[in-house]
């Protein structure tokens, strides 16, 4: 279930930050690495996701969430509430702009709505290969949005030295 999540998670981060988002990314601040070091970093970003979605499922199957309605309601409140609070200590002591912060905190809530989803429907099923199938699915689409995006320009590409 972990690593279900997780994929659920990567997908959607991609499409979140390398389409929806991306444009935050390209532009000089002091408060964001340069785009190719962030770049460098992203195993990094996604290792955090691996532990928020373990925290995910010991929560569920301690508080019995179930059915993909049940875990997009606890995952959009949990991520709400982590995300946004995030960002507001984060305005309380960088320099990022509140439009960022909040487009972050905004993407980062549906993703974690989103792995609660998965996570609440995969909980009502014996086999995780349908909601494997699913998700990996939903993965492939978010990659190829993604490229598609940043192809026709609607999504900002990193462009290598």
């Amino acid at each position: 279930m972990v690593l279900l999540s997780w994929l659920a998670m990567l997908g959607f981060d991609f499409f979140l930050h390398g389409g929806l988002l991306a444009g935050f990314y390209i532009n000089s601040s002091s408060f964001l690495l340069s785009p190719l070091e962030a770049f460098r970093r992203i195993p990094i970003g996604y290792l955090s996701f691996l532990i928020i979605a373990g925290y995910l499922v010991w929560l569920f199957l301690r508080v019995g969430v179930r059915g993909w309605w049940g875990g997009l309601k606890a995952g959009a409140a949990i991520g709400g509430v982590i995300w946004f609070s995030l960002a507001l200590g984060l305005y309380s002591i960088s320099t990022a702009s509140p439009t960022l912060l909040i487009a972050w905190a905004a993407g980062q809530t549906i993703e974690m709505a989103y792995a609660g989803a998965v996570l609440g429907y995969g909980m009502e099923f014996q086999s995780l290969k349908k909601p494997f199938v699913i998700v990996l699915l939903t993965t492939i689409g978010f990659v190829i949005l993604t490229l598609v995006m940043q192809s026709v320009g609607l999504g900002a590409a990193i462009q290598a030295g």
